[in-house]
């Protein structure tokens, strides 16, 4: 198996091979580098972790086992069972969200969402955002520029994180949804960000950076992430999925001020997805499928998976899990309501298997560096942006075919 440390204990590895004697685990801490190597020369992990946003891009290629025939069979794991958020790893032959299953979410946050600190809010005398309603981007903007604070040319509190450094190209394509926009043509070869709807996302970024409130690519947190800034009181608020809430359950100096949010809107359209999705698939060369099939039903459906519930890191893939996440404290509750309300908002994100979220990410983050420098305009940067990735989805055709 190819997963992180944090995914199964040594115990639960025991407890596994216990109740599946002929069964050893050998675990592999997971490197795409390394993966991306046992794939090519036929001798993959077993069972692998991996998100189901962005899965198309290996299924296109054959690089994943379809599960279906293992869960039609199963008595631990049952489609009917599966959060919606497994449609991403569902793969008909040219587009995601039909077919069959070729991998199964652990746990998932819809990403938009946003938590934010009350006694920042507070202090900058700024009302709490709705559990609600969506804050509308221009408005979060213009909070977030009032909760920043500057001491001459440093940042003493930032207004608002967005986790760039993980993803541009959900929060855009997020952005373009709910405007009514589509993010790629019909057969998924070819990408628009001249579009209003891109070019407004791309927009708004844009103004972000150049406020000056939160984190870029620009003015990177020195950790690549959100939770130290925010856990040090120096970040109003982060663009973070319910998992974020793990964080704060021994903090008692946070967990009494902190809140949860439902995603912003651009438009008029309620779109609240997973960037990620995280789970676990089984590779096509795999060697022992029905061994890796008993471990992904411990994983997903036993002790780990009731675990990860509890622990509150994490919406579960599973529907029946749903009960066991943790409403003891305050914001626990708080953030339970929004986080089950928010559902009803749950959308997959629009994928080409012809390109990864990383190529993606990457080509978005050069075009807007430039436009936040002012060495682009917008409009000259979205069109930079459509060539460059068309150019890429144009290559991974060529290679799937």
């Amino acid at each position: 198996m190819m997963f992180g440390i944090q995914d199964l204990t040594k115990e639960q590895i025991a407890d596994f091979e216990a109740k599946n004697p002929g069964i050893k685990i050998q675990f592999l801490e997971n490197d795409p580098a390394r993966l991306n190597a046992m794939l090519a020369s036929g001798n993959p992990p077993d069972i692998v972790i991996g998100p189901a946003v962005g899965s198309s891009n290996n299924n296109a290629r054959g690089l994943a086992t379809d599960l279906t025939p293992y869960l039609d069979k199963s008595q631990v794991l049952k489609k009917e069972d599966l959060q919606p958020i497994n449609d991403s790893f569902r793969w008909d032959g040219s587009k995601i969200g039909q077919g069959g299953y070729y991998g199964i979410v652990k746990d998932f946050s819809q990403d938009a969402t946003l938590w934010y600190n009350t006694a920042l809010f507070d202090k900058a005398k700024v009302p709490y955002l709705s559990d609600t309603e969506p804050t509308p981007y221009d408005e979060l903007l213009a909070i977030a520029k009032k909760l920043t604070i500057k001491d001459g040319g440093k940042t003493l509190v930032f207004g608002l994180g967005l986790e760039w450094a993980w993803s541009l190209i959900g929060p855009m394509a997020t952005m373009i949804l709910q405007q009514g926009g589509q993010v790629y043509n019909a057969d998924l070869t070819e990408i628009d960000f001249n579009s209003p709807a891109a070019r407004r996302a791309f927009q708004w970024y844009v103004d972000f950076a150049q406020a000056g409130v939160g984190p870029t690519s620009l003015n990177p947190l020195p950790d690549g992430s959100d939770m130290s800034t925010f856990s040090a009181q120096r970040m109003a608020i982060t663009q973070d999925g319910y998992w974020f809430g793990g964080n704060y359950i021994e903090d008692k100096k946070m967990n009494g001020n902190i809140r949860m949010a439902p995603a912003p809107i651009m438009g008029d359209k309620r779109v609240s997805p997973s960037y990620g999705g995280q789970g676990a698939w089984i590779p096509a060369e795999a060697k022992h499928k029905d061994a890796a099939w008993k471990l992904m039903e411990y994983f997903m459906a036993g002790p780990p998976a009731e675990g990860r519930a509890k622990s509150g890191w994490g919406i579960p893939g599973l529907k029946s899990l749903a009960s066991k996440l943790p409403q003891d404290l305050p914001y626990q509750k708080q953030a339970y309501a929004v986080a089950q309300n928010e559902l009803q908002y749950a959308a997959p994100l629009p994928e080409s298997p012809y390109i990864t979220t990383d190529a993606c990410n990457a080509a978005i983050d050069k075009q807007l560096q430039r436009a936040i420098k002012k060495e682009l305009t917008v409009d000259a940067a979205c069109a930079a942006v459509t060539v460059e990735i068309n150019k890429l989805l144009k290559q991974g055709k060529e290679r799937i075919g």
